[in-house]
């Protein structure tokens, strides 16, 4: 029962890890990461060698290939830099190197009690919509008299993560309505957040380096794990790029998630 969104907004490259462990032992030498340009028109990539990139006559860079000018340049991770990666941090449990490697994350869709529990990783870095602040969009909504239309339900769902348990999802959207009338009252929201359930629905920006995101995923991916958390867990892995997975594949409990909540 899906009912949260991750996106990943902004990652670390890996080779920046590579560059802190290979601080360690000075072995800058041996690295094989490269500074490349990359042509957005035709996907040409290419390392840059002194004197070898194009100019056209206007001192503006231009792929050799296609003569397109949509080109880019970054450092593009060699294997042996992600191998060392892999073995120092991973095997060989040196995980303090993964601290370098930040993910920045935008989620929403989870409950307050899901983001309860999300607040207890660290070391991670939570910005959280504020109830303060957004309760008035629960105060401009009409009446939600009846679970069973619909329509109610619908609108409903813009404000609570469905348990899927009948008997509580309808005792929570009657409090939704509770809380809604308290607002429409005039009571001001520092205090009729009180009466807030606890699967209103709620979003933030989420900050956390490599090492932490393992022990994150380890633990949360577990079939023993609050079943939202535990979707929300897949989905943060599900959003990481493809070329960082080698990080986490270790992490991730070995059991189709599908499965949890039949």
């Amino acid at each position: 029962m899906k009912q949260c969104e991750v996106e990943l907004l902004h990652h670390t490259p890996l080779w920046v890890a590579a560059d802190g462990t290979r601080t360690c032992w000075a072995s800058f030498d041996k690295s094989d990461t490269q500074e490349v340009y990359e042509c957005a028109d035709c996907g040409f990539i290419s390392p840059i060698n002194e004197g070898e990139f194009p100019y056209d006559e206007f001192g503006r860079h231009y792929c050799p290939k296609c003569k397109s000018g949509d080109v880019s340049f970054y450092k593009k991770t060699g294997e042996s830099d992600k191998a060392l990666i892999d073995r120092v941090g991973n095997k060989f449990k040196h995980a303090s190197t993964l601290e370098h490697l930040y993910y920045n994350f935008h989620i929403s869709g989870i409950s307050r009690a899901c983001l309860q529990e999300l607040a207890r990783h660290r070391i991670a870095s939570p910005s959280v919509k504020s109830t303060r602040y957004t309760l008035k969009e629960l105060k401009n909504e009409e009446s939600f008299n009846d679970y069973h239309h619909i329509k109610d339900y619908e609108r409903a769902s813009k404000y609570l993560v469905w348990t899927g348990d009948s008997d509580v999802d309808e005792i929570v959207f009657h409090h939704l309505e509770d809380l809604r009338r308290l607002i429409k009252k005039g009571i001001s929201n520092d205090i009729a957040k009180y009466a807030i359930p606890e699967n209103y629905k709620t979003e933030l920006a989420w900050s956390i380096n490599a090492r932490s995101l393992q022990n994150f995923l380890a633990l949360r991916t577990n079939k023993a794990a609050l079943w939202e958390i535990r979707d929300l867990a897949y989905e943060v892995y599900d959003s990481l790029p493809p070329e960082h997975k080698f990080l986490f594949e270790d992490s991730i409990y070995k059991e189709n998630p599908k499965d949890i909540n039949e």
